[in-house]
């Protein structure tokens, strides 16, 4: 089938690729894949994105952004038979990441027009998509306040993060899944559908995008002198080895908490009641991938 690609392009990401993009984008497909240009400045102008991408039988949706506008153009493509490719733009590119894609734009261009495509699973929670990570806790509360602040960036994510550890209180949850029920505190409990968050901090780094599982990770609390044995762990891909992190695998979980409070999907923060569900979506979609993904 020939190949037309949709490139959707939020110029308010992390990186401003526009003045170079552009004729980059041109240098490589003119004449070889055709392809059109959206540039998506606002929610309101999505929806017309949307119809286009469907109406006019493109093949591939192209995101060209953060992991916010990757999972808008990924959930806007679920089940729909066309393919995600990336060209990462954002503070963590964790679903760039995790399907192996370069970070460097001409280099991840290349994959584009290169196309190998593999077909991963999705989760939901509270009927929300998301492809990478979910959660609740303290990754939660800084993705709630990273969404907020007018400097974007990994400088300033960390900053936040800086902020807010030390007054940060874990909180205490009921997790219920494959007919077990269990309470914990817990400083976070990350949902894995990928391992990483994002600029590969892999805090759980048994997940595998296209078994049918998410893998957990629950972060007890910890003494301000464990931390950097923890990061070195979660660079090194081994959080999953860390006394500090319970882990399990499951297609459905159910957590429980004393109130409504923020989660994360994909990093991007939703304020949610009491109970969240998370429940994987085996198989449903199709993304360009890099050489290294497993």
């Amino acid at each position: 089938m020939k190949r037309k690609l949709l490139f959707i392009i939020n110029p308010k990401a992390g990186k401003k690729l526009g003045p170079t993009l552009l004729p980059l984008i041109e240098q490589k497909l003119k004449g070889k894949i055709d392809y059109e240009i959206a540039i998506w400045q606002n929610i309101n102008e999505f929806n017309a994105i949307s119809q286009k991408l469907f109406s006019e039988n493109f093949t591939d949706a192209v995101a060209v952004g953060g992991d916010g506008t990757v999972n808008m153009v990924a959930k806007t493509i679920l089940n729909k038979g066309l393919t995600l490719g990336i060209i990462p733009a954002g503070s963590g590119n964790g679903l760039a990441r995790s399907l192996g894609l370069p970070m460097k734009t001409e280099l991840a261009l290349d994959k584009i027009i290169e196309g190998k495509t593999r077909v991963i699973d999705s989760g939901e929670v509270n009927n929300m998509p998301f492809f990478c990570t979910s959660g609740v806790g303290f990754d939660a509360h800084i993705g709630n306040l990273f969404a907020t602040s007018v400097k974007r960036g990994l400088k300033s994510y960390v900053k936040i993060i800086w902020k807010e550890f030390s007054s940060y209180k874990p909180k205490t949850y009921k997790l219920k899944y494959n007919n077990v029920e269990i309470e914990r505190t817990a400083f976070l409990i990350t949902v894995g559908n990928a391992g990483q968050y994002g600029n590969d901090f892999y805090i759980a780094p048994g997940a595998v995008m296209n078994d049918g599982l998410f893998h957990v990770s629950i972060l007890r609390p910890f003494k301000f002198y464990e931390v950097f044995g923890l990061l070195s762990k979660i660079l090194r891909r081994k959080a999953d080895t860390s006394k500090l992190i319970e882990t399990f695998a499951c297609s459905k979980l159910i957590i429980e908490r004393q109130e409504k409070d923020v989660i994360h999907f994909d990093g991007e923060p939703a304020f949610e009641k009491e109970t969240v569900v998370f429940e994987i979506n085996p198989n449903g979609l199709s993304v360009i991938v890099g050489k290294n993904f497993k």
